[in-house]
């Protein structure tokens, strides 16, 4: 899972830089491995970029925003779901001829066939991210119209070209000139799996995001679009122009969004993230109390899952309280050392506080559960502070299914709930039992409509996959999150911390 931004600075305005890195703060949650930053000049002959291992702020300092230059550009914060955490690997990416840059967030299904197709072509890929063959296909797309001065009618049959040959689950922001103008165009699939949203300043400057929380920071309001299969144009001081790149085009937005990743004051789809995930408490309250589980309060893991336990608190009528308390500065691998076991890394991110555990029996709220680790060490914790009982309450369904549209679950094996009955009853007594929980209760399928109105995604739980995928895609990406997991450290020795380069070209700066 990955975040991006792109900003066109309004007409008196001459550098987005120190704005998208505000803005790639804001979305920081999607992505601490690497992050970047690309501007173009307002001529378009001139690029630069800086990108860096960790997170915005530690990746990108004050020189380099000076360096970066331009009134246009983009931005990018990454975890990888294809390719390993190198810095070759990190985004935005550019291609030389004809000028472009681009970031994305998703999982392009198909890269081993791209890769095949551009080799073919004398393309030649030079990372494992999964958004260098969307680039190079709109590069070669534009450049078979002509070598240069690209309209905008080129531009749209580009990337209809690039649409007809990318396959899964992807939004992207892209800049390049088209009509001899800076452009900023935001693209989001056909089924509009990933996120993606359009923010206008009173000054005409613009920003684009995969989520809305960069907005109220800088003084953004949000607008209607894309929607799934749309192209939108987005220059200074102008309108915008949209464009249908699939006419058939029926949005699934990803619901693993609402109940995990995004940030609960995210706007997505129209609808608000922490409202949906009070939906969600509400209707897992109400299977609590037809299952008849003794609680004496309702604690969450922090803290993703706070508003669905609030909700579950009030519908129960049990009090609320804090259980835990969250290391805000534990960060990643990044801070903790490499020879720390998990459960001593989740001690460094977590702290009960015992006072508020001792005695009563722990309503346990979650919002989902992958893997299973984290959360038996959780319970662990929980009765190390002497919990009565504790009662696991899961406001989504089982995850019996592997996302490859990304999120990092692309393995079958890695899913905790594969291992039990698919019957619901079943699952969750031997489930609570693994994880040393007196009881466990998830959410069922069928109450996710409940919440849920319209089209959606929501393989990871019903395997109903919404954007075309074959056998041999599944099993590539796989093996590829399988090889990643058991390799090397993100930085070979000797390798430079950031890097000026694009994978196909130097740039300016």
């Amino acid at each position: 899972m990955c975040g991006f931004v792109g900003m066109v600075a309004p007409p008196d305005q001459t550098s987005v830089a120190a704005e998208i890195h505000t803005a790639l703060m804001c979305i920081q949650h999607r992505g601490q491995d690497s992050a970047g930053i690309a501007t173009m000049d307002e001529t378009g002959a001139t690029f630069h970029m800086r990108r860096g291992l960790g997170t915005a702020g530690q990746a990108l300092g004050r020189r380099d925003l000076e360096a970066l230059v331009g009134p246009i550009g983009v931005g990018h914060v990454r975890y990888p779901t294809i390719g390993r955490g190198r810095l070759e690997d990190a985004q935005p990416f550019f291609y030389r001829q004809p000028g472009i840059l681009m970031a994305h967030n998703g999982n392009i299904t198909n890269y081993a066939e791209l890769e095949a197709s551009l080799a073919e072509r004398s393309i030649h890929l030079l990372s494992s991210c999964d958004v260098e063959p969307a680039l190079c296909e709109l590069a070669d797309a534009l450049m078979q119209r002509r070598p240069s001065r690209h309209s905008l009618d080129d531009t749209v049959v580009a990337l209809r070209e690039m649409k007809n040959r990318v396959r899964g689950a992807y939004s992207l922001a892209a800049v390049l000139m088209v009509d001899e103008v800076p452009t900023l165009v935001v693209v989001r699939d056909p089924k509009g799996i990933r996120p993606a949203v359009i923010g206008r300043r009173d000054d005409g400057a613009w920003l684009v995001a995969s989520e809305s929380v960069a907005f109220d920071a800088l003084g953004f309001s949000r607008i209607e679009g894309p929607e799934a299969g749309e192209a939108v144009f987005l220059r200074a001081g102008e309108e915008p122009i949209v464009r249908r790149l699939d006419e058939g085009a029926a949005g699934a937005p990803c619901i693993f969004e609402y109940i995990y990743f995004a940030r609960p004051d995210a706007v997505m789809e129209g609808r608000g993230v922490y409202e949906v995930r009070l939906a969600l408490g509400d209707a897992l309250a109400g299977r609590i109390a037809d299952k008849g589980v003794d609680a004496d309060v309702v604690i969450a893991v922090p803290d993703t899952a706070r508003p669905a336990a609030t909700a579950m608190a009030e519908r129960l009528g049990l009090p609320l309280r804090e259980g835990f308390i969250k290391n805000r500065y534990s960060g990643r691998t990044f801070i903790m050392p490499d020879a720390l076991t998990r459960d001593a890394a989740l001690r460094l991110k977590l702290n009960t506080l015992p006072r508020e555990i001792k005695g009563k029996r722990i309503l346990l709220v979650d919002d989902s559960i992958v893997r299973g680790t984290t959360l038996r060490r959780v319970i662990g914790m929980l009765r190390d502070a002497e919990a009565a009982a504790v009662h696991l309450a899961i406001h989504s369904p089982p995850v019996r299914h592997p996302c490859f549209y990304g999120i990092d679950m692309s393995t079958d094996e890695e899913l905790f709930a594969r291992r039990f009955s698919e019957d619901l009853v079943g699952l969750e007594r031997a489930a609570a039992e693994e994880l040393g929980a007196d009881s466990l209760t998830y959410l069922p399928v069928a109450a996710l409509d409940e919440v849920f109105s319209g089209s959606r995604c929501a393989a990871c739980f019903d395997g109903r996959y919404p954007a075309p995928i074959t056998e041999a895609d599944r099993a590539a990406i796989a093996g590829d999150r399988r090889t990643s997991r058991g390799g090397s450290s993100p930085v070979a020795d000797g390798e430079e911390p950031r890097s000026s380069h694009g994978p196909h070209g130097p740039l300016g700066g």
